[in-house]
């Protein structure tokens, strides 16, 4: 059975994050579902640069589905989207509890995940412009921060999410097929780092 994912976008979502994530995991196989968490069930959503996606479902919908990963793309207005849902912040714990994958990227750290206090402890990063709303002894510096002890991916931003996805694939199929979907993107040398410590 082929891996799949949960990719959660609300109004003020980075689309970035978000399209470069979806995209790169359909290239490895990975069975990809979008979910809006905008408050009105609206399955299109306006992300933070007027982009416009449509999601599959709302995620009252699809929060049950037996995912292998939830991700959530930054964008402030997004994360605080997450952030104000409790359906949302409810799904991320129960990942978390079930030993799944929550992977969260810019904002999304420091916006969602902090402030209900679903992973205290462990090593994340996020938006370095947001560094403050991440505890200083949890914060870590790096593009892309693995965290084994939680099943926690975090990473910074934008221009880090080929890394974030890569490093998904990496966990959900394996680092083969991270590094032919990264050979497919003709990666510049030194950008494929998506390493761990």
């Amino acid at each position: 059975m082929s891996a799949s994912a949960l990719v959660c976008l609300a109004p003020g979502s980075e689309e970035t994050e978000a399209v470069t994530t979806i995209d790169l995991l359909v290239r490895a196989g990975i069975k990809v579902t979008t979910a809006s968490v905008a408050s009105d069930g609206d399955l299109t959503i306006t992300c933070s640069r007027g982009v416009r996606l449509l999601t599959d479902a709302p995620l009252v919908k699809v929060a049950d589905g037996e995912f292998d990963v939830i991700i959530l793309p930054g964008g402030l207005g997004g994360a605080q989207c997450f952030r104000d849902s409790p359906l949302l912040v409810e799904t991320v714990r129960q990942f978390h509890l079930s030993g799944r994958i929550v992977a969260a990227i810019c904002a999304a750290a420091g916006t969602v995940l902090v402030p209900h206090n679903l992973f205290p402890g462990a090593n994340m990063t996020g938006f370095p412009g947001l560094k403050e709303t991440i505890p200083t002894e949890q914060w870590k510096e790096r593009r892309v921060v693995w965290d084994p002890r939680f099943n926690l991916l975090t990473s910074q931003g934008p221009g880090t999410a080929i890394d974030f996805a890569l490093k998904i694939i990496d966990l959900l199929v394996s680092t083969e097929k991270a590094h032919e979907v990264a050979g497919q993107l003709v990666m510049a040398a030194g950008i494929y780092n998506y390493y761990q410590e």
